[in-house]
């Protein structure tokens, strides 16, 4: 049975520092773009009936390096808006919000976790349809392919904050009797 392919965009100067990359749109570093390669590498000989990016540079760079052809470029792929937080990290907003949690509160002037559940919702849909064709890839970003991974197993967008994606792994959705599951994650 055919796959929904999961590909993390490799590493920019943001994500190696932790800071919230959503709507900025960075260059991958020297580094992203070797694990883009190797990722690549990883993919080789394996056929897509369909690659959805994410329109940020650092996805579609990620999908170039790698080998795939972008069928589809949609924004329900992007990453999460982070609103005012974008481009700082975790650590910076405990100091004035100790009990903040992306996955429980969302973002301020940004996207709430059921927001980004009905984007990732649309893209599974798509997808779903699509693995009539064969595999199916998807190129993204960490924290909207963790809500992917969520929302294909039944949970709540809130349900990828369980789920670890580190820069350009790679990971698999599929089916056990019909049931959506996690055939592989972040290798």
């Amino acid at each position: 049975m055919a796959e929904i392919v999961l590909i993390r965009h490799g590493q920019t100067e943001w994500s190696a520092a932790g800071r919230h990359t959503s709507y900025t749109d960075l260059e991958l570093t020297e580094e992203g773009e070797r694990q883009a390669r190797a990722a690549g590498e990883r993919l080789a000989g394996r056929t897509f009936a369909a690659v959805f990016s994410s329109p940020r540079k650092r996805a579609l760079r990620t999908a170039g390096l790698a080998g795939l052809t972008v069928t589809e470029t949609t924004d329900d792929l992007a990453e999460w808006n982070y609103g005012e937080y974008e481009g700082i990290t975790t650590a910076k907003i405990h100091e004035s919000d100790p009990d903040w949690s992306l996955w429980t509160d969302g973002a301020p002037g940004g996207e709430t976790p059921e927001q980004v559940g009905a984007r990732l919702d649309r893209v599974l849909a798509r997808a779903r349809e699509a693995l009539a064709g064969g595999d199916v890839a998807l190129v993204a970003h960490g924290h909207s392919l963790r809500v992917a991974g969520a929302r294909w197993i039944g949970l709540p967008a809130g349900g990828g904050g369980k789920l670890k994606l580190g820069t350009a792994t790679i990971s698999a959705l599929g089916f056990e009797h019909d049931n959506p599951v996690i055939d592989y994650w972040n290798a």
